[in-house]
């Protein structure tokens, strides 16, 4: 199957030479991470399965956030730190857009405006959701930024996963109503209006005073959409995990690579057909990169009572929305990976050696092992475990 590490092994040196003193320093490590993922160059580890003996050398995962190899294990970790975060209640997902006239200037000045997206988009719904006429107390949120379209263009926006109720001033848990059926927790518009007020006026304090907001065409609409999330906890906590650590393109969208271009497909956000693009090496490499960023600048976000300085009282809560029952599972013991051997398929492999990038390199030229990588990564013996 074709990777995004193919495509920057193919095009990444030619896009350095050309491009690298323009380059932002986290855009430099994100494509020599991706470049060298699970390769000789970032070391490894010595397994030999108990089963049938064979040794496998195992490279070392980049665990770069931009990686979408090293994304799938990074949302099984972060899913298995938030299980025990859920509130019983339904969930509610929010997306907060930007209009297309502030894409250019959240893009060229992102360390001041991304952190004035989050706080907007956070600040409009808790006020709305403070006020008598919705729930009238504090609510939570885990928001998690996007900046990409699906044909990898900018498109900054903001998802938000939000328990549905509020926790009130007097200390009792209010509920979101229903509505038409479903429930039901703010006005759009309403929301989609202060939203715009408060990133206007945070941006205009955070940006320098030589830098001036484009004009936004009268009649240009914020976009907020509001729905509700099915749910139980382990729908819920995928459903989070979806959001968390995606990145702006996946594996499975690359269809092809040569010297020129590359094509990927992807599904038309209006028509819903899948469509295919094909872009040249160097704009594909630029359109993916804008999308990793600067060092320092956190993705995913608490907010209200999903902050970690809150975790007593969602505890609390979490005991009086189940009635009063600790119904927590507890940890487990042994959270360490287990991994199946790729020539077998039923031995457990044991880790032997830690290996250096000499070490590797040494190893693949005098001795014929059986290769992990020719015949795929270890699969895992029980949920959640991956490779070193």
């Amino acid at each position: 199957m074709l990777r995004l590490a193919d495509v920057a092994r193919r095009h990444g040196p030619a896009y350095l030479a050309q491009y690298r003193g323009a380059m932002l320093p986290s855009h430099v490590r994100a494509l020599s991470a991706i470049t060298y993922c699970r390769t000789p160059a970032l070391g490894g580890h010595l397994g030999v399965c108990v089963q049938c003996g064979r040794r496998h050398l195992l490279y070392h995962s980049c665990r770069h956030r931009a990686c979408p190899r090293c994304g799938h294990d990074a949302t099984e970790r972060w899913l298995t730190r938030q299980r025990q975060q859920l509130l019983p209640v339904p969930y509610f997902h929010v997306v907060l857009t930007l209009p297309s006239e502030l894409r250019r200037l959240v893009r060229s000045h992102q360390k001041a405006l991304v952190n004035v997206l989050f706080r907007a988009a956070y600040e409009a719904l808790a006020e709305l959701c403070a006020d008598e006429r919705h729930l009238g107390g504090q609510i939570g949120a885990l928001a998690v930024l996007h900046t990409w379209s699906r044909t990898l263009s900018y498109h900054p926006h903001v998802h938000l996963l939000v328990p549905g109720g509020a926790l009130g001033s007097d200390g009792t848990w209010r509920p979101a109503r229903s509505g038409a059926g479903q429930p039901y927790l703010v006005p759009e518009r309403a929301l989609a209006k202060l939203f715009a007020g408060k990133f206007l006026a945070k941006a205009r304090r955070a940006l320098p005073p030589d830098v001036s907001i484009p004009t936004i065409a009268a009649g240009t609409r914020w976009i907020a959409n509001v729905k509700p999330v099915v749910p139980g906890a382990d729908a819920v906590l995928r459903y989070l995990g979806r959001y968390v650590h995606r990145t702006a393109i996946a594996d499975g969208a690359l269809l092809s690579c040569d010297d020129d271009s590359v094509s990927f497909r992807y599904c038309d956000s209006r028509t819903h057909e899948r469509k295919t693009m094909t872009l040249p090496g160097h704009e594909f490499l630029r359109r993916f990169l804008q999308h990793v960023l600067p060092q320092g600048l956190h993705r995913v976000r608490a907010y209200g009572l999903l902050h970690s300085r809150h975790r007593t009282t969602l505890r609390q809560l979490q005991l009086l929305l189940a009635g009063g029952t600790d119904s927590a599972e507890p940890e487990p013991d042994d959270t360490s990976p287990r991994l199946r051997c790729p020539h077998c398929r039923q031995g457990e492999l044991i880790l032997i050696d830690h290996l250096s990038a000499e070490q590797c390199f040494a190893m693949l030229e005098v001795l014929a092992i059986t290769m992990s990588t020719a015949r795929g990564p270890p699969q895992p013996l029980q949920p959640g475990a991956s490779s070193p």
